[in-house]
């Protein structure tokens, strides 16, 4: 469209006051058709080269009306672009904190907006506080409006595909790739983790020595245990190194083995334990926040039925019972090989709910550290393997040990066989000497008693027997 340069003059024949001539170049169909719909209530004339307006009163009026809508229209229209500028770059992150059904829990410090948007994206899709699945599903996956919304319009946003589940990317999967030492240089640090994934160190926690990776990978440990050991090992699921320390003597299939149990200060709060300072921020004692390890949803780690852990936990929640016969973990260890024979490994998964104000989902739910589930991953060895363990590393000890002292004994026995003939020859000898000393005395008696016999004798001399 050509530029338009005009010059007002006034002009004394219009009957409603004064009008004003626009001098300029002609105009095209655009602009003509531009003016004429937005000059409703305006009289145009075109001549030539001019353009004339005749205005009054009230259409002045309704020009500065007008002009106010356009504005507040113009306001509106930018108040609705900062707001989608926000949302395009705050609801991927606000999305990604509700995995785990947890968002409601992460807007409680939000401002009121967001509070209410998701409330209404809630509300849109049914998503409630509590609902009832299978235990099939809660494990293995279920579908999710919301998740396969977010999916959908951000595919790389969950570290989930379809459906959601607690263990439903488990499968065909490891815990990561671990560097350990063969101890050939150094025999006492044989299975120790160097590094995990990588790395020496995680950076989930508050302090260094939580961040710490220690002990083996929870397979194997170094041989030759005492009862002043302890088993250290790092848990990819729960992100941290865990220390078992020794209880009992036992047996396992007629294998010695050691009984290795989780410290009442396993899972104990700073408050408690100032060692575990690093995890926190902590609620009671006995259960662990692992938030900051999985997408800061509010979950809790624990022993199942909160066994060990502050008793008010377990008195919120209908129908728990800890007990140490079901709900401890142990691990029996051959001392010598520092193999596992048999172990029960049980925790428990809690959420932390409670009501958060402008989310109507949530309700009136009163603080609680609600159980999810609890799970055991027990193992024992058994079979043929079991059968060759014995074999090799008990019975044929035991038969090699047995067989020392007979081997000893009939040493000593072969042993003591020349030593007792070289007595007796020894003994035959020496009798055969006295005996032959013996005898040629007696010869000598006898010969000297002969010759007295054969002596003549005095007149009344009594004969007397000899005695030999």
């Amino acid at each position: 469209m050509a530029t338009l340069f005009c010059t007002l003059q006034p002009a004394a024949e219009n009957p409603l006051g004064k009008m004003w001539w626009y001098q300029g170049g002609p105009l095209d169909t655009h602009s003509q058709g531009f003016l004429t719909v937005f000059a409703e209530n305006f009289q145009w004339r075109r001549g030539g080269h001019n353009l004339t307006q005749a205005p009054g009163r009230a259409d002045m009026g309704n020009l500065s009306r007008a002009r106010r809508v356009t504005a507040a229209l113009g306001f509106i229209g930018l108040l609705f672009a900062v707001l989608g500028i926000i949302m395009i770059v705050m609801v991927p992150s606000i999305i990604k904190q509700q995995v785990l059904k947890s968002a409601s829990m992460m807007m409680e410090n939000r401002p009121g907006f967001l509070k209410l948007m998701m409330t209404f994206v809630f509300s849109t899709l049914g998503q409630r506080a509590f609902m009832n699945r299978t235990v099939g599903e809660i494990m293995w996956g279920y579908d999710d409006p919301l998740i396969h919304l977010i999916n959908q319009y951000f595919p790389n946003l969950l570290p989930f595909k379809g459906k959601f589940g607690l263990f439903a990317e488990l499968n065909n999967s490891d815990s990561g790739l671990f560097t350990v030492f063969t101890g050939v240089k150094d025999f006492s640090r044989i299975h120790l983790v160097d590094k995990w994934n990588g790395v020496s160190k995680v950076n989930f926690w508050h302090s260094d020595q939580c961040n710490m990776i220690n002990g083996t990978s929870g397979q194997m440990w170094a041989p030759f245990m005492t009862p002043e050991s302890s088993l250290e090992f790092y848990s990819p699921e729960a992100c941290r190194s865990m220390k078992l320390v020794y209880k009992e003597q036992g047996v396992f299939g007629g294998i010695p083995t050691f009984r290795f149990v989780a410290p009442n200060t396993l899972f104990a709060n700073g408050s408690v334990y100032p060692p575990n300072e690093g995890f926190c921020p902590c609620r009671e004692s006995g259960i662990q926040n692992v938030s900051t390890c999985r997408f800061n949803a509010p979950l809790f780690l624990s022993h199942p039925h909160f066994y060990n852990a502050d008793p008010v936990l377990a008195e919120a929640v209908t129908g728990l019972h800890p007990n140490p016969k079901e709900h401890s973990l142990f691990l029996d260890i051959h001392p010598v090989t520092g193999i596992p024979m048999n172990c029960s490994v049980k925790l428990q998964l809690s959420l932390f709910l409670k009501s958060v104000k402008g989310i109507g989902q949530t309700g009136n739910i009163q603080p609680v550290v609600l159980p999810l589930m609890w799970f055991e991953e027990s193992g024992a060895m058994e079979g043929e393997t079991l059968e060759t363990f014995y074999t090799q590393l008990v019975l044929m000890p035991k038969v090699l040990n047995y067989a020392q002292y007979v081997l000893l004994a009939l040493g000593c026995v072969l042993l003591l066989i020349p030593i007792i003939y070289q007595i007796r020859s020894q003994e035959k000898c020496y009798l055969f000497w006295i005996s032959f000393k013996k005898g040629s005395k007696d010869k000598e008696a006898v010969q000297a008693y002969s010759e007295f016999l054969m002596t003549s004798a005095p007149k009344g001399t009594v004969l007397q027997e000899a005695r030999l």
